[in-house]
């Protein structure tokens, strides 16, 4: 079942040396090992609770020094290793080491992130999806002053390592940079099979190759080992059949005869998942083609085994086709074994942030991967939650933001954390504001969360007070030297399935996808209103005479979830500038028209008509025509569409 194809790698021996400033990147087979330094953080986040993260720049510095804004003051030995922004300027941002009189970093702040700056080369630098982000190693001997010279700063992050006392040290300087051409060449393989990459050197690897048919009810064995080694490249194909809203195939992990599986998680999220639909391609984990992978290392000193499981009651069975990439390296005495954790909160308690994981011990997190889906579709505030991470007892880690923590920033902003896009360390999975969802990916290769007594991961999902329900699914991959709590278990399949929501609400006045409107004598803005006591975003569409080819008109793409029958109302706002609108389907009426003028504005919510929609994208067309007033006009604040 498993036929055998060896190679060999011929490079250094795996060292027993201490994991130094650049080998998180430049030595990934490390991965596993258990780190001996204290992580932290510096951000602009609220220290009252509040949702000012950034916005006022009243908590983005420790002190002011002249005309420049202290951002980081660390003490060293140590390890600057991520450096996170969604609103970088043409401003200098400066590092001063070790005491000395002038920085030996000084860039428009923006540059660090292009490729522009000496010492940070892409793609250890990059920006996307609304964020900018390095991951360039800056190591310190005594300490680092990171300072920016202008009147306001938004929103940042910094996360950084302190390394035991005594640890030598040299601060950075630009020609290091060279020391980091593998990480440079590796991180723009994602996609490839690096499995390669991640065994440790001089190990011989083998690939091994199952086929079965997985059937509902049923396992199905992928791989057993009976001696130690480790795992360094997972495939299993085909993706789709493994995923699935009903988060029904499991996929089960374990080592060395744990009484509870290291992993057991639905196969779909484990490999990166938003809602069953495969949704990533990074660097460690996602889907390429047919076929899932995941290259996080997972080491073994006696025995280990794959297996996949349906908990599906009928339904055809699914062909199954693996690859497993193993090298013959048996788990160390300094490393922790993998594990992944899979939890959901249906919904979230109210108070309490999100959590990811808690575990005691010793251990770091590597990798999260989050989906979240508001109870009200139409929009995602709990996205504004911060993450959390208190270590040891100790909060050490607090962010600014939901899409700040997955690199990425400004959710529901065209062109930002408005869509799927993967990078090869972070993403946005998926954003559906008219489904109230929001999803994301971060996995920690240059900066695990490292613990060494106690963890406590967590993000809020609310901008305060946790106090937003919600619907959170999230994997959390680790390294320990004991099972997190809750590994190797999940919920009932029941628990665990997707809930789609049958109510679609689009903010016409934010993200209306508009296809098209009338061809001629026709304007189309967008803007707020106060309407009696509330205020109001609209589309405002305003029209007169006629259009080249008849009436007037405003088309606008709507996505639904689910193929059915839909019925459509629009809240509007009722005025003398305004007319009547009608729902058509291939230029035929679905229901009849809405005559919205009125003396004095007011907003009202209009039933259009029911008709039926396909899964995705769909049309919809509102012919505008005179009203009572003789106006022309919508001003078009939210489409529902709800399924009978």
């Amino acid at each position: 079942m498993f036929p055998l194809l060896a190679c060999t790698m011929v490079t250094t021996p795996f060292a027993d040396v201490p994991i130094g400033p650049f080998d998180n990147l430049t030595k990934p087979y490390l991965l596993p090992v258990l780190r001996q330094v204290t992580v932290g953080g510096e951000s602009s986040y609220d220290r009252t609770g509040g949702n000012d993260d950034g916005f006022s720049g009243k908590y983005s510095f420790l002190r002011k020094e002249g005309d420049t804004l202290v951002i980081a003051d660390l003490k060293g030995p140590g390890v600057l290793l991520r450096l996170q922004t969604p609103t970088p300027t043409d401003l200098p941002l400066e590092f001063t080491f070790d005491g000395e009189a002038e920085p030996r970093i000084k860039a428009p702040f923006r540059d660090l992130f292009l490729g522009k700056t000496d010492g940070f080369p892409e793609p250890l630098v990059s920006h996307g999806v609304g964020g900018f982000t390095s991951y360039v190693p800056i190591p310190y001997a005594r300490s680092l002053k990171v300072a920016y010279r202008g009147p306001l700063m938004n929103f940042y992050q910094i996360g950084y390592a302190t390394l035991p006392e005594g640890t030598a040290v040299e601060s950075w300087r630009p020609e290091m940079t060279a020391s980091l051409e593998p990480a440079l060449r590796l991180l723009k393989r994602t996609g490839e099979d690096i499995s390669a990459s991640m065994a440790p050197p001089s190990a011989s690897l083998r690939t091994m190759r199952a086929e079965g048919r997985l059937q509902p009810g049923g396992s199905l064995r992928l791989f057993e080992a009976r001696k130690g080694g480790r795992i360094v490249g997972l495939r299993i194909g085909p993706a789709s059949a493994i995923a699935g809203p009903d988060r029904a195939i499991l996929l089960r992990i374990t080592f060395d005869g744990m009484r509870t599986p290291a992993a057991l998680c639905p196969a779909g999220d484990f490999f990166g998942a938003a809602w069953g639909d495969p949704a990533i391609r990074s660097l460690l984990i996602g889907t390429d083609g047919s076929m899932s992978y995941c290259y996080l290392p997972m080491p073994y000193a006696r025995s280990a085994r794959i297996e996949l499981l349906s908990e599906r009651s009928s339904g055809p069975a699914i062909p199954i086709e693996a690859e497993i990439v193993v090298a013959d390296a048996p788990k160390r005495p300094d490393e922790g074994h993998f594990y992944a954790v899979w939890r959901r909160e249906n919904p979230t308690t109210i108070g309490e942030p999100y959590t990811f994981v808690r575990a005691e011990g010793h251990g770091h997190v590597v990798g999260v991967a989050l989906q979240a889906q508001g109870v009200e579709p139409g929009q995602t505030p709990f996205f504004e939650g911060d993450d959390q991470a208190t270590i040891d007892g100790k909060l050490s880690v607090h962010g600014t933001g939901s899409e700040d923590y997955f690199n990425g920033g400004w959710y529901d902003v065209p062109g930002r954390w408005d869509g799927r896009r993967s990078l090869p360390l972070s993403g946005c999975m998926d954003y559906r504001k008219h489904l109230g969802r929001s999803a994301g990916y971060r996995f920690m290769l240059p900066d695990p969360v490292v613990y060494h007594r106690s963890l406590h991961y967590a993000i809020e999902h609310a901008p305060e007070k946790n106090n937003i329900p919600t619907d959170y699914a999230s994997v959390t991959y680790l390294y320990a030297d004991r099972a997190p709590e809750g590994a190797g278990i999940v919920p009932p399949a029941a628990e665990r399935a997707v809930h789609e929501p049958k109510k679609v609400i689009i903010a016409a006045g934010w993200n209306v996808p508009l296809q098209a409107f009338s061809l001629q004598n026709a304007t189309v803005r967008k803007g707020d209103r106060k309407v009696g006591e509330r205020n109001v975003r609209a589309l405002s569409v305003r029209a007169e005479g006629r259009d080249i080819f008849g009436d007037h008109f405003v088309q606008a793409l709507c996505d639904v979830p689910a193929d059915g029958l839909y019925r459509l109302t629009i809240e509007a706002i009722a005025g003398p500038e305004v007319g009547s609108v009608q729902w058509t389907l291939e230029e035929a009426p679905v229901g009849p028209k809405a005559d919205l003028y009125a003396p004095t504005p007011a907003v009202r919510t209009v039933a259009l008509g029911t008709a039926p929609m396909r899964t995705g994208l769909n049309p919809v067309m509102l012919v505008l025509t005179p009203g009572q007033g003789n106006s022309i006009g919508l001003d078009l604040v939210t489409i529902t569409l709800e399924r009978e």
